[in-house]
């Protein structure tokens, strides 16, 4: 099995439980690992057959539109996509960072990993 990371993408949404949130937004950055087979395509050197990273960017930065309380339920509708998505994806691995966050304390960010 092979895998794909397109790491670092960042966003500007507005997820969380607190009103606030919902208002102001905040900064995410959100990595994904797709696992699958890209053997031919990198043999025939054909893009065509394989997934482009800059797809895989624009469904993150698309779902992360889509405001949901939990980031939880984002990083699952990521991986959905994904899989709707590309026909050769085995296996998909999604953490979202949220930077900031608003809990009492001097917290960089909190994150959460699925993988499905």
């Amino acid at each position: 099995m092979n895998q794909i990371k397109v790491y670092g993408i960042r966003t500007y949404s507005f997820h969380g439980c607190l009103k606030e949130e919902t208002k102001i937004g905040g900064n995410y950055i959100v990595n994904i690992d797709v696992f699958c087979n890209f053997k031919k395509a990198a043999k025939e050197d054909d893009l065509s057959i394989t997934i482009d990273y800059v797809d895989i960017k624009n469904i993150v930065i698309s779902e992360m539109k889509n405001n949901q309380k939990l980031i939880e339920s984002v990083a699952y509708n990521i991986i959905e996509k994904v899989k709707s998505t590309f026909s050769i994806v085995q296996k998909c691995k999604v953490e979202i960072q949220k930077i900031n966050p608003p809990i009492n304390g001097d917290v960089g960010y909190v994150s959460v990993v699925v993988e499905e």
